[in-house]
């Protein structure tokens, strides 16, 4: 990298730092955006808010320094008054003194940034390029100083690149000309030009081109177009081996099934299956019936009987001899698990155990002795079953709970704690079809889109700080007709540096001020095991009216005599978050209600909480989720085990992931090895873009 032009060795080690190593990999270091800076707008043009291009005058340089109100260093800020004629405005630049040494009076300069009105227009730390060094007489001059021009930052559209400290946007934009102009020729174009005729794509290469230094905002997008077309096309290919390889992977064990087998296990259950459950029923069946293993994503809202689905496929495993295993991500959750299955099981000769992180020495002992023997047949765990102790006799179902939860890593140890299981994973955050075709392309997927009958769906309430009284009311009048209230805290004790209520501090308040009547429990995740499996047992059994926890009730936690749900600083959390929240209650007969408690102020944050008020839709809220972050945010590709996207906003492309998905798995089934000639280019990028995380793909 030291030796593109303008790249040395401090450079290097700082592009190393945003994971760039190559010049080819900085010539895939896309711009996370484009600023159109062909404009001059005249200082008596400039209007709060925008971003504008200014060239005038530098009227004066100013250093102050200002006494620090938390530190003995003082502040600085260096402000330059620049003038056209029609006008002038101030930028300034806070704690960087050098800037003062870069600017004479009577410097032509070119800024662009955004004007704000703080006592006047100006811009804080504005982008500048000196156009024109002034003369020792205040004229302007030949020759120019530490912001000199480059061509590629004014005048044009101008790239704005994802830093790191130490690196500007004018040592990137060199840097990535410097490669365009050394190795762009080299790049090779793993489409062929049928594909890029029939989708409308641009070479390679002219889109390489085009997404660093575009002639025009058209150009722009449609390198955009062609450059995450590619992303989809490899991703849809590492899919693609994925699935070839399951397909091909015999299970070397055939399942009984039938009418008898089904009407036991559903027998189990105090309750009808929904007509969504009997789909997921049947696809669970057909899996069972394949040559190969199972490897299904169950997904659907919370509360819509994912777990009865989990406990299904276990059984089936069980009953034909074998062994079966639940991964939970939190130790509350496994307990709830590990006692939902065991009323179920009543009666019953399935051995069941639970396996957490803070049994006693003797008691974990005893249970992995017994899943090596073969003496336990349905082990509810959490993490602690991916220890390299613990080993299964014939391990025939492994189910991974709340799989975004647990990263590719985590997943993979506990597929490889039997000989080719039937995997099946659940997740509770509803995921867009385009989205979950993209991620999850290589498992089949069922949706449960029903909710059991006589559930009624939640209320949902946005509380300003002024109707906070109202709703303690609410609370006290639920608890007087014998129902209970979770309060939900952001975080465990008080931070300086943010103004919110503590889970600790709350449960003091709570219980002195607000429900002194009323017992108040307290739940969060640095309390030892036993006292959070106290807490809960208290709440459960009705002991506790109110119980103020932190987000270790997010999922998964089903107490039917729940019916408000108060969410604090509801502004702190995210969209889907908050549905995994409000899923906590409307689990009993009577209507609940869930209470976000919130002051926002932020646009995006006031639109999270409408969008709860609105709908109790997971799919809908999912949906405006995604639209709200942008995929890359939700769902992170790391925890799916797929590399981080370059451009993750392709993920919710729908024609162009459909297109992608046909060639990627047409191209495997043609050629699954990618051996062919004409795929050999392919072949190349396939290895470039995943590497060693090929076989991270394949979990």
């Amino acid at each position: 990298m030291q030796f593109l032009r303008g790249v040395g060795p401090g450079r290097a080690r700082l592009l190393r730092g945003l994971g760039v190593e190559t010049p080819e990999a900085l010539l895939h270091y896309y711009p996370r955006a484009h600023e159109d800076r062909r404009r001059i707008t005249p200082v008596g043009e400039l209007a709060e808010g925008e971003i504008a291009v200014v060239r005038g005058r530098v009227a004066r340089v100013l250093l102050q320094r200002i006494p620090g109100r938390r530190s003995r260093r003082p502040l600085s800020v260096v402000r330059v008054v620049v003038a056209d004629g029609t006008g002038a405005f101030e930028a300034e630049w806070w704690n960087q003194p050098y800037r003062k040494d870069h600017f004479r009076e009577g410097d032509d300069v070119v800024l662009s940034g955004k004007v704000v009105r703080r006592r006047g227009l100006r811009m804080s730390s504005p982008e500048v390029e000196i156009l024109g060094r002034a003369g020792a007489s205040g004229e302007p001059g030949e020759g120019v100083g530490g912001e000199e021009g480059d061509g590629d930052s004014f005048g044009r559209i101008v790239p704005l690149y994802p830093l790191t400290k130490g690196l500007r946007q004018r040592d990137l934009r060199r840097a990535v000309r410097s490669a365009l102009d050394s190795h762009l020729a080299g790049l090779e174009d793993p489409l062929p030009p049928r594909l890029l005729a029939e989708v409308d794509l641009l070479p390679l290469r002219d889109a390489v081109s085009s997404i660093h230094f575009p002639p025009d905002p058209e150009a722009v997008e449609r390198a955009k177009r062609r450059l995450r077309f590619d992303e989809l096309l490899l991703l849809q290919l590492a899919l693609a081996i994925r699935r070839r390889d399951l397909v091909r992977e015999e299970r070397g064990f055939a399942y009984n099934l039938g009418p008898e087998l089904d009407r036991r296990i559903r027998a189990r259950f105090p309750f009808t299956f929904t007509g969504a459950q009997d789909r997921a029923v049947a696809d669970l069946n057909a899996d069972f019936a394949a040559p190969h293993p199972m490897n299904r994503l169950l997904q659907g809202d919370v509360g819509c009987g994912k777990t009865a689905l989990a406990l299904y496929a276990m059984l089936v495993a069980v009953a034909n001899g074998r062994q079966a295993a639940l991964l939970a991500p939190t130790e509350i959750l496994a307990e709830q698990h590990h006692a939902v299955f065991r009323r179920a099981l009543e009666g019953s000769r399935v051995r069941i155990a639970a396996l957490a992180g803070g049994m006693r020495k003797a008691d974990r002992a005893a249970v992995v002795a017994g899943a090596a023997a073969g003496e336990v047949d349905v082990l509810v765990s959490t993490h602690a079953v991916l220890e390299g102790d613990v080993a299964f006799r014939d391990l025939g179902v492994a189910v991974v709970d709340e799989q975004h939860r647990f990263g590719v890593h985590q997943r993979r140890a506990f597929r490889d704690k039997g000989l080719r299981p039937d995997l099946l994973y659940l997740t509770a955050t509803p995921i867009p079809r385009t989205l979950c075709l993209a991620l999850f392309g290589d498992l089949d997927v069922t949706v449960v889109d029903e909710r059991p009958p006589g559930r009624r769906p939640v209320i949902t309430i946005a509380v300003p700080p002024s109707r906070e009284g109202e709703a303690c009311e609410l609370v006290r009048r639920e608890a007087a007709a014998g129902r209970q209230a979770f309060f939900v805290c952001p975080l465990v004790e008080e931070s300086e540096e943010l103004d919110l209520r503590a889970a600790e501090e709350e449960a003091v308040r709570l219980r002195t001020e607000v429900f002194p009547d009323l017992r108040v429990g307290l739940l969060h995740g640095r309390m030892k095991a036993a006292e959070k499996r106290r807490a809960m047992e208290e709440f459960r059994a009705g002991r506790t009216h109110v119980l103020v926890s932190t987000v270790v009730v997010e999922v998964g936690v089903d107490v039917p005599n729940a019916s408000v749900l108060a969410v604090l600083h509801a502004e702190r959390f995210g969209l889907s978050q908050l549905h995994q929240l409000r899923g906590r209650i409307g689990r009993g007969p009577h209507q609940s209600r869930c209470l976000l408690f919130s002051d926002a102020k932020g646009e995006e944050a006031r639109a999270r909480i409408q969008a709860m008020v609105d709908t109790d839709d997971g799919f809908r809220i999912a949906e405006r989720d995604l639209a709200l972050r942008g995929p890359g945010e939700f769902f992170g590709t790391r925890q799916s085990g797929l590399p981080d996207l370059r451009m993750p906003e392709a993920l919710v492309e729908g024609a162009l992931l459909d297109r992608a998905r046909r060639e990627a798995f047409a191209a495997i089934a043609a050629d699954p090895l990618l051996e062919r000639e004409e795929h050999r280019a392919l072949r190349n990028a396939l290895r470039v873009r995943f590497g060693d995380r090929m076989d991270l793909v394949r979990v």
